[in-house]
């Protein structure tokens, strides 16, 4: 069986291996060459800048662009759209139902909880301890028939997911670096507008205060909040150092990017088209990972040059915050938010499962 059986096998006659040997070709020629009008268009509104040096996105999707078209002689022609050109991430998602003029988009976490109620879990605290279990978590064949029921009800299929800008996020802000759970006394935090967000914020003793992206910098600038969490590599991005001085690295919760694309557009594709995206995304996912590792580890080297202070959590602090906030998150998530408990509980050891798996694996070089 197929690693990824369940979005079907890769056509014998077009091998990804094949695909990914023709990168350097099929760019450097790409510009100059002459085709003929595209049967199918795919366009992928994201977030991030169009330059694949700084974000995992820009560098993925690109890649998938080159496999895409190279392995259907442009029959399907894939234009890309940066920085949000074609709306935000909800109303783009939005239109995916219709697939007409957008036929694919990335969605943050906290956006996507608003059409997949069980996503919420994703924003567990303190879900993940290392990128190799994240990885094989959402890589997994679990976590894609956990994301499966999306075509039924939003007509919407799920890709694949990416480490927003790193992942693992760091807290920004103006007043104070943050090294204890006491330290978030009084500090009102800026988060994504996500109840749970919210709720784990404040069980950690700070205020919370939901805002759009578009409102982080401005409200940072004139102190209308005091600071806010995401990835190094997003910090770095949009060099939130210009509004915030202290920053520290706790991963108190894993970010993440869903990758969609509209069913009705997708199921309007021949059966060996719908192979071919299928499977370019997959490895343009993989591809991703790298990219969102370096990009985090690039984006706390230059956090580290720009604030007035940097600060690793240790892991006794890390445990200390996740004794505090996991309770009252399963709480709420349970009994406000209308999770069943034995859902969350599944969810839990399926990551707890990735992270055996991960640990088996390891294991052999120790022999």
């Amino acid at each position: 069986m197929s690693r990824y059986s369940l979005f079907g096998k890769f056509p014998k006659n077009i091998k990804i291996r094949h695909l990914a040997s023709l990168f350097l070709m099929v760019s450097a020629s790409s510009v100059c060459s002459t085709v003929l009008a595209a049967k199918y268009t795919m366009s992928i509104n994201y977030l991030y800048p169009s330059d694949i040096t700084s974000n995992e996105q820009a560098a993925a999707l690109t890649h998938f662009k080159i496999l895409v078209e190279s392995a259907t002689n442009k029959d399907i022609e894939v234009k890309l759209f940066s920085n949000l050109q074609l709306g935000s991430e909800v109303e783009t998602t939005k239109q995916l139902k219709d697939g007409a003029l957008v036929q694919s988009t990335l969605i943050s976490s906290g956006a996507m909880s608003s059409f997949y109620k069980p996503y919420q879990i994703t924003s567990t605290p303190f879900l993940f301890t290392d990128y190799a279990t994240a990885w094989d978590f959402y890589d997994s064949k679990w976590f894609a028939e956990f994301m499966h029921p999306l075509i039924k009800e939003r007509g919407i299929r799920y890709l694949g997911t990416f480490d927003d800008g790193g992942g693992f996020v760091a807290f920004t802000n103006n007043k104070h670096i943050i090294k204890t759970q006491a330290d978030f006394k009084g500090l009102n935090i800026r988060v994504e507008q996500n109840p749970a967000a919210v709720e784990i914020v404040k069980s950690l003793g700070a205020n919370a205060t939901p805002l759009s992206w578009g409102e982080v910098q401005t409200s940072l600038a004139t102190n209308l909040v005091d600071g806010q969490y995401n990835a190094p590599g997003t910090n770095a991005a949009f060099k939130l150092w210009d509004v915030t001085k202290y920053t520290t690295l706790a991963g108190l919760v894993y970010n993440t990017t869903t990758w969609l694309v509209s069913e009705k557009w997708f199921a309007s594709l021949p059966e060996n088209y719908q192979r071919i995206v299928v499977h370019a995304a997959r490895e343009s996912v993989f591809l991703g990972h790298g990219v969102a590792a370096r990009v985090s580890l690039s984006g706390w080297q230059e956090s580290c040059k720009h604030f007035t202070e940097c600060y690793i959590l240790p892991a006794e602090e890390r445990a200390k915050w996740k004794a505090i906030a996991l309770p009252a998150y399963k709480e709420w998530i349970v009994k406000s938010f209308g999770i069943a408990e034995t859902e969350v509980d599944s969810f839990w050891a399926a990551v707890a499962k990735a992270s055996k798996d991960v640990d088996q694996r390891d294991s052999i070089f120790l022999q």
